[in-house]
This record gives structure tokens, C-alpha cells and sequence, in this order.
């Protein structure tokens, strides 16, 4: 056994590498937020002759019509729709695939991990999204965000539904429970450390999002918080003090939620790995 002193050391160090490698970005980043557009171009980590975070924070929030706070409320709710939809849809799957073991077992979990290794196809979904009407809309980019997260989140509820013990299915069932009594009243109480895992990792991943939105939700009135770095770069000129000021705009929602559900993501996980 490691010796309480050695522990320590070890711990120590760990914080220390942690806060090196995550804290020297997030430095820079506010550094160069914190400067004029000349002294942020030089791309270095010298304090700047005068602190302008907040001015350059108020730059960004009204450039271009406040495209900025559009995109925050955009974000914000495609978000919230992809994780209402992934809550109730990969728990109740996460459950069943876990509780059926009859011939379509297999099948349903060749499925789930198919969305895991099948990569998203542009073009055809763009296609079928205009078949559909659908294209550009609120709707079609909470479906998509939420596909693309489903099987990871699926996988996550059935391994922690595995800790389960199935007599609380079957007393639950005596009493008189039907389907959907046992599991949004008995079940999914239950599964609160997964849920929260998956609405803290799948919130920064939607959030953060810049490839699918930007191929499935075009347009200036559709544009996320991803997407308004363009705002401040282009091929002859940028604005790296914004930019910058843009970025760390961006990074401070998920970091909070980090701070805030870091036991609860690190509980939810190993429950879910217990048992497959």
C-alpha cells in the first residue's frame, strides 16, 4: 500500500499538473480578452498596457446587432430541447434494453452501438431535413443534436439499470404498477447520477457545438454562440482582443457547470460502468 506521505505527494503533484495544463489557456485567453486589438495580435503572454476586459466584453455583446445574446438564447435552446429529449428517450431505453432478454436483445443493442461507430451523413440528412420541410428549424436541430448523443446516453442508463435490483420491478409490478407508474414513479428516481451526467457532459458537447450547426441551421437569425467567432476573424482582418473576449463569453457557462456537478458526473459514470 502507498504510504499516507507518498499519497499526499502524488495528490499534490496531480493538482498541480491539472492546474498548469487547464490553468495556462484559460490565462492566456484572458489575458489577450484584456487587451487592444494591436497588443492582442502579437499572440503573447505580456500584460497589456490597460485592462480592457470589460469594454471588450461590451464590444462583443453589441457587435452586429447583438448577434451575440441571439446566439446565446439559440444555444440555449436548442440545448435544453436535446436534453428533455434525451432524459426521457434514453432512459426508457436504457431500461428496456437492459430488462428484455428475449431474441430482439441482440438486435437492440447492435443498434445502440451502431450510432457509436456510423459517422453523420451531411448531405443525405440535409436532403431528407428538406424533404421533411424541416430544414433550418429549431425543431430539426434538437432531433439531430439529440441522435447524435442518444446511443452514448442509452449505453450510460442501461449500465447504471443494470445496479438495479429487478425484485423492486416485480414488487412494484404486484402492487399494481403499470409500465409507465413503475418506471417515472420507482425507476427513474433512481437514476439521478446518471441523469445528471448526462445533462452536464451532453449540455457542454450540444453547447459547444460548431459542425452541425453550422451545416443543419444556417442563417444569421439561426446563428449559435460557436458560430459568432466568425464575427471577429476573417481572411484580411481580425479582431483578436474580441475574438478572445468571444471565447471566454463562451467558456464561462460550462466551466460553471463543471464546478458545479463534477462529483455528480464522476458518480454517475463509475455507477454506469459496474455492470454492462
Amino acid at each position: 500500500m502507498i504510504s499516507k506521505p507518498k499519497r499526499l505527494i502524488s495528490e499534490i503533484l496531480g493538482i498541480l499538473v491539472a492546474a498548469i495544463v487547464f490553468g495556462i489557456p484559460f490565462y492566456f485567453v484572458i489575458l489577450n480578452a484584456s487587451k487592444n486589438q494591436q497588443e492582442a495580435s502579437l499572440m503573447n503572454i505580456s500584460s497589456p498596457e490597460k485592462f480592457l476586459l470589460l469594454q471588450n466584453i461590451q464590444e462583443v455583446l453589441s457587435a452586429d446587432k447583438g448577434i451575440v445574446l441571439t446566439a446565446f438564447k439559440n444555444s440555449i435552446l436548442i440545448t435544453l430541447f436535446s436534453l428533455i429529449v434525451l432524459v426521457l428517450a434514453c432512459s426508457m431505453a436504457g431500461f428496456v434494453s437492459q430488462r428484455r432478454t428475449d431474441k430482439a436483445t441482440p438486435v437492440i443493442n447492435f443498434l445502440i452501438l451502431a450510432g457509436l461507430i456510423i459517422p453523420p451523413a451531411i448531405v443525405p440528412t440535409i436532403w431528407l431535413l428538406m424533404s421533411l420541410g424541416i430544414f433550418k428549424t429549431m425543431f430539426s436541430m434538437v432531433m439531430i443534436e439529440a441522435a447524435l448523443t442518444m446511443s452514448f446516453s442509452t449505453l450510460l442508463y442501461k449500465g447504471f439499470t443494470a445496479t438495479i435490483p429487478r425484485e423492486i420491478d416485480e414488487a412494484a409490478t404486484v402492487d399494481g404498477a403499470g409500465p409507465f407508474r413503475l418506471f417515472f414513479q420507482i425507476i427513474f428516481p433512481l437514476l439521478k447520477p446518471t441523469t445528471a451526467t448526462i445533462i452536464v457532459l451532453s449540455s457542454v458537447n450540444i453547447f459547444n457545438d460548431f459542425v452541425n450547426p453550422l451545416y443543419f441551421f444556417p442563417g444569421a437569425k439561426n446563428a449559435t454562440i460557436q458560430l459568432t467567432l466568425y464575427n471577429f476573424m476573417s481572411k484580411y482582418h481580425s479582431s483578436w482582443n474580441l475574438l478572445f473576449a468571444d471565447v471566454l463569453i463562451i467558456t464561462i457557462p460550462p466551466l460553471i457547470l463543471f464546478i458545479f456537478f463534477n462529483r455528480q458526473i464522476i458518480s454517475g459514470m463509475a455507477a454506469g460502468a459496474i455492470k454492462g
